[in-house]
């Protein structure tokens, strides 16, 4: 490596344990738990939706989400471990984005879980191909696309998170003044601790609201303890447990996705590489950004056959690195294991399946909010001028049109039916048209 790589791009300011630094054992655990606070609430919500929505029971749903821990924590492992040409070697923590909640959605509604883990298995190449053309990705999906697809997505999202909110899908109790008070009041003490908190609160926010959302639902008789008791101490991951099933007409919206997850994640870690002080240029960066992304792909594969959802670099521990200042990756494999002890016990896959819908709905409205802005935000980045504002608008119109009335394509042939309902999808396509026809204003 030359000095210029050592040198160019690197951020000013100071970590207390930098990338090669090995952290105390109690101050790695500590800081471990700090990022799986920060993390934990991105993890379970995926498995948690696409459970309700393929209908399995509490404890099924216990060992999706036991699954999607111990993925999680193993992806996490091998991206700051390295292995080779996998591997950033950064202090970046996996879990499944929520871009691949509304495919997986659909995939469930079709075919259950099986559907949704081998389209996953199936796509998952798609990523491997993009770490090897970085460049030329960014180039397909740049902000203006890259944000009207985030945006759409958020957007989109904030309906499945509403009906948890009002009590869940056919219940009857829907919409009741319980759930609603219950829904009220995580997004009311996540609202607090982001707004009047600090540091590790204000990050947690999500993660404190569900807790307290949970407590408050116990005395309302809205928790089921049966699950719980009857969940054993250990489990052992069972590949294929849930199957895997394929279906032409759901392949289009899985490559977007993952192509969309893949330029997310190079973000996620350049942040990651400025805020533990490495660089940000050169040839080193560039090699961990396609390493980074090569294990993402690899452990989204692997994931669909140990039954979970694809995993991705996160960016909600970004912000625990800038307040703790420390970018070792010995904190990455204190996550790593912590994810894979909660994992390896039933009884909290047990207790997350039980979680009121209310509880979920509250923090999920949140979050989904949250997706949808930050995907103006990327989609702003760089200013907005006509050709962008007509490329965003169109894409959202029709992106949403399609969420709201997937029958109008009905009439068209299957195959492109079934592709064609995704709305994410149809947006993705439009911008990316969009984009390569419509040409830039010369400045000057």
């Amino acid at each position: 490596m030359s000095e210029n790589d050592k040198n160019s791009g690197e951020p000013k300011g100071k970590t207390y344990y930098s990338l090669e630094e090995k952290p105390p054992p109690e101050e790695t655990v500590l800081l471990g738990f700090q990022h799986m606070l920060a993390m934990f609430v991105g993890i379970i919500t995926p498995p948690l939706i696409i459970a309700g929505v393929a209908g399995l029971g509490p404890t099924e749903t216990g060992f999706f989400v036991s699954m999607a821990l111990i993925m999680s924590g193993i992806v996490t492992f091998v991206q700051c471990r390295r292995f080779g040409p996998v591997g950033a070697g950064l202090l970046g923590v996996t879990g499944t984005s929520f871009t691949f909640v509304p495919m997986a959605i659909a995939s469930a509604e079709a075919g259950g879980v099986a559907l949704a883990l081998g389209m996953s298995l199936v796509t998952s190449p798609v990523q491997m191909l993009i770490s090897r053309f970085i460049k030329q990705a960014q180039k397909l999906f740049p902000p203006i696309v890259t944000g009207s697809v985030v945006t759409l997505i958020g957007l989109s999202l904030i309906e499945v998170g509403m009906q948890d909110f009002a009590g869940g899908a056919d219940a009857a109790d829907f919409g009741s003044p319980q759930n609603l008070l219950v829904g009220f009041f995580v997004l009311i003490v996540i609202i607090f601790c982001n707004r009047f908190g600090s540091g590790l609160v204000k990050i947690g926010a999500v993660a404190i609201g569900l807790i307290a959302g949970y407590i408050l639902a116990i005395p309302l008789g809205m928790v089921d303890f049966a699950p719980i008791f009857d969940a054993g101490w250990f489990t052992v991951p069972r590949p294929l447990h849930f199957g895997l099933d394929f279906d032409l007409g759901h392949l289009l919206p899985w490559i977007i996705a993952y192509f969309i997850t893949s330029i997310e994640s190079l973000g996620d870690l350049t942040a990651i590489a400025q805020t533990s002080n490495e660089p940000i240029t050169g040839k080193l960066h560039h090699d961990r950004l396609s390493r980074g992304i090569l294990a993402d792909a690899l452990g989204s594969a692997v994931s669909a056959i140990f039954n979970s959802l694809p995993n991705t670099t996160f960016s909600q521990n970004i912000g625990v690195i800038q307040i703790t200042k420390v970018g070792s990756r010995y904190v990455g494999y204190a996550v790593a294991a912590i994810l894979l002890l909660l994992g390896f016990i039933p009884k909290i896959g047990a207790i997350v399946s039980v979680m009121p819908s209310p509880v979920l709905g509250g923090a999920t409205l949140a979050l989904f909010g949250m997706v949808a802005v930050a995907g103006i935000n990327i989609a702003t980045r760089n200013g907005l001028n006509d050709r962008k504002i007509f490329i965003f608008s169109i894409s959202l119109s029709f992106g949403l049109g399609i969420t709201y009335h997937p029958d109008a394509v009905e009439q068209l042939p299957q195959i492109l039916s079934t592709m064609l309902s995704s709305g994410v999808a149809v947006g993705a396509i439009l911008a990316m048209a969009l984009n390569l026809i419509i040409p830039e204003k010369k400045q000057g």
